[in-house]
């Protein structure tokens, strides 16, 4: 093993039984992939990278190397159509592994393909941009986009490690940055504490650990699970009625504060938490205020075709008992709270 990958880092136990892996955090770990590759048993690796050949370490058996493109536009199943047929062209098996190498776009197309091939091949995350390592890579949920909705088909597949390499994020520019900082803001309301000031690798580490220890009680959705769509309601139809021109994190961040406006519209919390929402918010330096164009009416629509939406509105909303998932918000007071936030120009 390299001298790199001895470096100091924390590890996260994601505990699921036999579908238990390690969350890897900190400078130079992707370096521990061939033995990760090595303790699998894998005869042939496929790498699904949309960073260059030489982001991934060498795996040490027959690999074949597969170019992806990070965003929106390729998250979709005929993205994931191609790489199966890739997949059994080099002859894959159920006792093989795949890699992902990129942001949380690739990692969960890359992991939906794992999931769907021979009903489950195992995969192994290299997530590159700050969003993906404090999200996107963990928990198992692998999902694509219709042109109905985000993440709309998609399969719990657990992976067989994450490698959060840290030295992935300094060539990351400005609007990654932001992407990632938004899922971080949003910690802070689902029981992470205050991230503020704490150093990068600590925040990340904070965030993984929290996603983790929800992952741990509810690993298919069904209760605590919502938690970790705080801000996300919102979030997703903004993306959607931008056409993605708002980034993940830009949407989730403008989520957080709504749900902080709505949640103190409903009696939930006080004016003083509601606040919190926003200065949590900027203090990141991300943006707080709805963009120009789609209207409340699209927006609400748009929340309509939200995954937790099965009995009208529904929302991950604050309370003096922490965040819980909210059903049949009267879409009035979503519309109201929606007209009063401010837009940018």
């Amino acid at each position: 093993m390299s001298e790199t990958a001895l470096r100091p880092h924390r590890t996260i136990r994601v505990e699921l039984g036999d579908r238990s892996y390690p969350v890897h955090i900190g400078a130079g770990v992707r370096n521990l992939l061939p033995e990760i590759v090595a303790g699998s048993g894998a005869k042939r690796v496929v790498v699904v990278s949309a960073r260059p050949r030489e982001s991934v370490p060498e795996t040490g058996v027959e690999t074949l190397f597969l170019t992806a493109r990070d965003g929106e536009q390729d998250k979709t199943l005929s993205t994931v159509e191609d790489m199966c047929r890739r997949f059994a062209d080099f002859h894959l098996t159920r006792s093989d592994l795949v890699v992902s190498c990129g942001g949380g776009t690739t990692t969960d197309s890359v992991g939906f393909a794992a999931a769907l091939f021979h009903r489950g091949v195992a995969v192994v995350h290299l997530p590159t941009s700050l969003l993906a390592q404090v999200d996107a890579s963990v928990g198992g949920k692998t999902a694509v986009n219709l042109p109905q909705g985000k993440n709309l088909v998609g399969a719990y597949w657990q992976p067989k490690a994450v490698l959060c390499d840290t030295d992935f994020l300094q060539t990351l520019p400005r609007e990654e940055w932001t992407n990632g900082f938004g899922e971080i803001a949003r910690c802070h309301f689902i029981g992470a504490g205050d991230l503020r000031g704490l150093p990068l690798h600590e925040q990340i580490g904070a965030s993984v650990a929290r996603k983790a220890s929800i992952v741990m009680a509810d690993e298919r959705d069904t209760g605590l699970r919502h938690l970790l769509n705080y801000g996300h309601t919102l979030g997703h139809a903004l993306e959607r009625a931008t056409d993605f021109a708002m980034r993940h994190g830009e949407g989730v961040a403008v989520g957080t504060v709504f749900a902080g406006r709505l949640a103190a519209a409903l009696g939930r919390i006080d004016e003083a938490r509601s606040a919190e929402h926003l200065e949590v918010v900027a203090h990141y330096g991300l943006p707080t205020a709805l963009p120009a164009g789609p209207t409340p009416a699209e927006l609400v629509a748009l929340m309509r075709l939200d995954k937790k939406a099965t009995d009208g509105l529904s929302f991950v909303l604050d309370s003096a008992r922490g965040p819980e998932l909210v059903h049949a918000v009267p879409e009035r007071v979503v519309l109201e709270v929606l007209e009063a936030m401010p837009r940018r120009l």
